[in-house]
């Protein structure tokens, strides 16, 4: 839909607060013409449900989807080709897919639960056509190419519900954001089973962003093939690769934070973790199109214990990526994998070699529009620059002999210190027969080695947003609190932010902010705190100004008046005042808090005109 998506600061219990009152409607039938889901009900999907005959469901923020367990493995949504979804929520009111097993408020070992979010579009893929094992397009595009979705099934020969690709790559399959979706991957039968968020044949023009998927058997996010491009996405402890793609997705992806783990207690790739990022090219190794992507700001945490997780980044069949401006650390395994090949041959063989392979070392200019513009032209088809490993068990060679690197490329392959601000993990585990650490506590914003690198902002064409650091967030901001499960289970740590700016008077990070002294009558201290600082900002979370002021130079007559933003009340304090709190109010707009005494006046530059001292702290 190629919308702009508005940051909103929020409370998460709005949302949750409305769940509990909401009626339940079952869902057991196709969605054939437009309809909308809205937040005063529960959605129990009963069966496998297709949106279908190019009808829309739209989806309120704020809407429960909340599947039984018992009823058919759970219930699952598909889209189909033609027809679209918009689920669009927001930071304070996320929309949420999940099951009855899901008490909303802490985390469990499960998944398998329920199915999941299938959608279907109309873009070029690679894949083995659809009732047939021959091979379907070597020499060019085929808009014919089309597949069965992993996890379908059909009911008649032909069924059109389950199948994906075309030749549309400005497919519109509809809308999400701020959607999380949990403990799900329903179990169809060995090597199929259903990942947290599906997408295949997908366009660039459907939006998919701030997304979340939290504990799935399978995968937690898979793309085959199409155009669709992903930004600000969270995987924590599914089953089998964190995010997959194959059959020659040439999107884009920025801001992603994976924490690898498990969902539950069996093997590797049905249960424990296996590939944080893996990517293959096309079906068959001589095919097109080929996965040609560029990857930005991802932060990966992986499993320390060697076996409890696979790879960092597991390349295949001659897929194509550029990964900027990321993070592998607490690998086992390796954290940079040529994995060759997938097995998928489609019955036409590997030829020798693996011919593709050879492109990974040529200019990403040799691939040109209209196909493939995700890339960078001006590097290598596979390259990784601006990026940090950390703490990884077998990187001593790796990053420096993987044909997908250039050396030369700003990359810290063993850093000394940590790239995000803190992490812990739990004691180890045995889970499906390897040690596993589940994470506890994470704060992933950027530190150390990871503030102060400039981005490049390649292909320049408005998806990608200029950084100055590395990973998936700044030193201030974690952009996955308030709507994402992971921060209602806990699993974020929350260290206060620091003030922007002091005028008149310096800050001290570590105290977060202090104003204090005693200027003489009408000098102005200028308080600037701007809201993207703290964002998100939540009065559930505590967000809070405390104002101390003390020595009035008129005992008695002093008065204190604070307003946050100009919708709200004054508070006004007369005399030698105790200290009071001003909780900040949930609005978008915050852009600084304003005190004066004795008559000064306050305007919307949020000056202060104190004769006596003034102190506040700020704290999440």
């Amino acid at each position: 839909m190629n919308t702009s998506t508005l940051l909103l600061t929020g409370v998460l219990a709005t949302g949750m607060a409305g769940f509990a009152n909401a009626a339940e409607i079952l869902v057991s039938s196709d969605i054939t013409t437009s309809t909308t889901w809205t937040k005063n009900n529960t959605y129990n999907l009963t069966t496998q449900v297709y949106v279908t005959n190019g009808a829309t469901l739209t989806i309120e923020p704020g809407t429960l989807i909340q599947s039984d367990t018992t009823v058919n493995g759970g219930g699952s949504l598909a889209v189909t080709r033609g027809s679209q979804i918009i689920a669009v929520g927001t930071r304070e009111e996320p929309i949420v897919f999940t099951s009855k097993a899901d008490n909303l408020n802490s985390w469990i070992l499960q998944a398998n639960t329920w199915g999941n979010l299938t959608i279907m579009g109309s873009a070029y893929i690679s894949a083995c056509p659809a009732g047939s094992g021959a091979a379907g397009n070597q020499s060019g595009f085929l808009a014919t190419n089309v597949a069965t979705m992993e996890g379908l099934t059909a009911q008649f020969p032909g069924d059109p519900r389950v199948l994906y690709g075309g030749g549309n790559d400005d497919d519109d399959s509809g809308a999400l954001s701020y959607v999380s979706f949990r403990y799900g991957g329903r179990v169809i039968g060995l090597a199929n089973e259903l990942n947290g968020l599906s997408l295949g044949g997908i366009g660039r023009n459907t939006d998919v962003s701030f997304v979340e998927v939290m504990n799935n058997v399978d995968d937690g996010i898979e793309i085959w093939g199409g155009t669709m491009n992903l930004k600000n996405f969270v995987v924590f402890n599914v089953g089998d690769d964190s995010l997959d793609c194959d059959q020659g997705w040439r999107g884009k992806a920025q801001f992603g934070l994976i924490v690898q783990g498990a969902s539950v207690n069996a093997a590797q790739g049905s249960g424990v973790g296996d590939n944080a990022i893996e990517i293959d090219g096309a079906e068959r190794f001589d095919w097109v199109p080929v996965t040609r992507t560029r990857l930005s700001n991802i932060t990966v945490v992986g499993q320390p214990e060697n076996g409890g997780g696979d790879h960092g980044l597991a390349l295949r069949d001659g897929a194509g990526v550029q990964l900027t401006s990321s993070i592998l650390m607490e690998l086992g395994d390796d954290s940079v994998r040529d994995d060759v090949q997938d097995g998928d041959a489609c019955g036409g063989g590997w030829g020798v070699g693996n011919t593709f392979q050879t492109l990974w070392n040529t200019p990403a200019s040799n691939f040109t529009a209209p196909f493939y513009t995700a890339q960078c032209a001006t590097e290598r088809v596979s390259q990784i620059t601006k990026s940090i490993g950390f703490s990884n068990n077998q990187d001593s060679t790796l990053w420096s002999t993987v044909d997908a690197l250039v050396p030369g490329n700003g990359n810290i392959i063993n850093a000394a210190n940590s790239p995000i601000r803190s992490l812990t993990y739990g004691p180890i585990q045995t889970l499906g027969g390897l040690p596993v650490r589940i994470v506890q506590k994470i704060d992933p914003r950027a530190a150390n080695d990871a503030v102060g690198v400039a981005g490049n902002v390649c292909p320049n064409d408005g998806f990608f947003v200029p950084t100055n650091y590395i990973g998936a967030f700044n030193t201030q901001q974690n952009w996955a609190l308030g709507w994402t499960a992971a921060d209602k289970f806990g699993f974020f740590e929350k260290i206060p932010a620091t003030v922007t700016s002091i005028v008149g008077v310096p800050a001290n990070p570590d105290v977060l902010a202090t104003v204090s002294g005693s200027p003489t009558i009408g000098t102005n201290w200028s308080v600037a705190i701007n809201h993207t600082t703290f964002f998100p900002i939540s009065i559930l979370d505590g967000l809070f100004v405390t104002v101390t002021a003390t020595n009035f130079p008129l005992p008695g007559l002093g008065t204190i008046i604070a307003n946050a933003i100009a919708e709200t009340p004054f508070i006004s304090l007369s005399g030698a005042p105790a200290p009071f709190v001003l909780p900040i109010p949930n609005k978008a707009n915050l852009v600084g808090l304003g005190f004066h005494a004795q008559g000064y006046s306050v305007d919307l530059s949020f000056t202060v005109g104190l004769t006596n001292a003034l102190a506040f702290t700020v704290g999440n």
